[in-house]
């Protein structure tokens, strides 16, 4: 498995990557409480039964990640060497699946992501012509960015879609859309 490269998102910023550590858990329960504001606002719960509750999904989640991508590149996002979001990205066979990624606040809507996202179409290409997918909450405000770059819906499941990109284009891809059944 090859390393993913550096980004140069522009002149004054480099946008790499590493290794998560057991120091990052700290910033990773910080980012992903950051991902859940908005849902948090709606809830009339004091800061600290916020806090507890976004510690505990957060547990939950990376512990299901762990066990269900066992050979997942778990990877900080930096820029100009300080944490400003995450990318867990799985290369199967046809496929690369990214799993989790996400910015800090302060990072995002300033191109960042779509930089990403686009060095990880520009590898999917280069690596025998696989596509990416990824499940995204549709109400997700980077939905929008999937679309633009040439993600479509293959499969709705429930509040999530399961976006694809393929190198031929969205427009040749022959997914079918498909509807999960609970």
């Amino acid at each position: 498995m090859t390393a993913l490269p550096l980004l140069h998102h522009s002149a004054q910023h480099t946008i790499g990557f590493r290794k998560i550590t057991e120091q990052d858990m700290g910033f990773l329960a910080r980012l992903y409480r950051s991902t859940r504001e908005a849902e948090l606002a709606r809830v009339n719960w004091s800061e600290a039964e916020k806090q507890a509750f976004c510690e505990m999904q957060f547990d939950a989640q990376h512990s299901h990640y762990q066990k269900h991508y066992p050979d997942a590149l778990w990877l900080v996002i930096e820029q100009a060497g300080q944490p400003i979001g995450r990318l867990y990205l799985e290369r199967w066979p046809k496929e690369h699946r990214i799993i989790d990624i996400a910015l800090m606040p302060e990072a995002r809507g300033q191109g960042i992501g779509a930089a990403l996202l686009q060095d990880l179409q520009r590898g999917a290409a280069a690596d025998e012509a696989r596509g990416i997918g990824i499940h995204v909450e549709k109400a997700n405000p980077a939905m929008t960015l999937y679309r633009r770059l040439g993600f479509t819906t293959i499969e709705e499941k429930g509040v999530y879609d399961l976006l694809y990109w393929s190198p031929q284009g969205a427009a040749g891809s022959t997914h079918q859309v498909k509807t999960a059944s609970y």
